[in-house]
């Protein structure tokens, strides 16, 4: 987003603004049309003459206040293991980011188990098979195009055995228009809450910065479905926006929790407002 904010810089360094012009911009960044007319309007309502400076400041000033000051603690639960389901559309890299979130809780000395509920693309079950075996982390999985609720329920019971701290499951990526496969991952959500009614703990979308607005409608859409508690976004180094996640967390505070950089795994980092906002310019 830090790209974002330097191009609004330097594109509008007249004192004479053309408002339209500004607003347009500030939506293109993925603000959001509502964000974009509350710092349109600020911005009319300080009567001087404006910068480039000055409207990366005021509009730094209302992201500021839409992100949470602090992040949830991705914490173990005493007892019994912490269920995290991963959720999202095809193409986000849900798979990947589920691999390197347990590589970050294997890093912090939690242990880890993961479900691979992606049972129709083999594709995906052979990725996070490869993952768990770099990562040395136990991977539960079934038989090509077997019930996904099945791995997660069977990853649960394993999780619960060995005493693991996180259950991580990766569903199937989904449309969120597809009814059929929205229903399904209810039903992933039902059966992982027959072991522990407060089960799954966490569900947790993928989104990738550069599909900008629709990131913002898979919110929407995922959200009717099951409760969201987290975003996680990737592709942010190749986007030079990443304005979608201020956009979801003002429509449906859903917090960011995590954000991919690119594709190694060190570029795998929890989510830092304050730092995030520090960088816009």
């Amino acid at each position: 987003m830090a790209g974002f904010f330097k191009s609004l810089f330097q594109r509008f360094t007249k004192p004479n603004i053309d408002w339209d012009d500004l607003e347009a911009a500030l939506i293109g960044g993925d603000l959001g049309p509502r964000l974009a007319l509350q710092i349109v309007a600020d911005l009319k309502s300080r009567q001087r003459t404006l910068h480039g400076a000055d409207i990366v400041e005021v509009a730094r000033e209302h992201v500021r206040k839409i992100l949470p000051e602090t992040i949830p603690a991705l914490d173990p639960l005493p007892g019994k293991p912490k269920v995290l389901l991963m959720v999202g559309v095809n193409g986000t890299g849900k798979t990947t980011s589920t691999a390197k979130l347990a590589h970050v809780l294997h890093q912090r000395g939690h242990k880890v188990v993961l479900a691979a509920a992606d049972t129709f693309r083999a594709a995906a079950v052979e990725q996070l098979t490869v993952w768990a075996d770099r990562l040395k982390i136990p991977l539960v999985k079934g038989p090509h195009n077997c019930d996904p609720a099945a791995v997660c329920f069977d990853g649960y019971e394993t999780a619960l055995k060995t005493q693991a701290d996180f259950l991580i499951c990766d569903t199937a990526g989904r449309l969120h228009t597809k009814h059929n496969l929205m229903e399904e991952l209810k039903k992933i959500h039902r059966i992982l809450g027959r072991k522990d009614e407060t089960s799954p703990h966490e569900v947790w979308l993928v989104v990738d910065a550069t599909t900008g607005s629709n990131a913002l409608q898979q919110a929407r859409e995922f959200q009717k479905a099951i409760p969201l508690t987290g975003l996680i976004v990737t592709k942010l180094d190749g986007s030079g926006k990443g304005g979608v996640l201020v956009n979801i967390q003002q429509e449906l505070g859903v917090p960011t929790r995590f954000i991919g950089l690119g594709e190694r795994v060190e570029d795998f980092q929890p989510f830092d407002a304050k730092r995030f906002v520090e960088e816009l310019l």
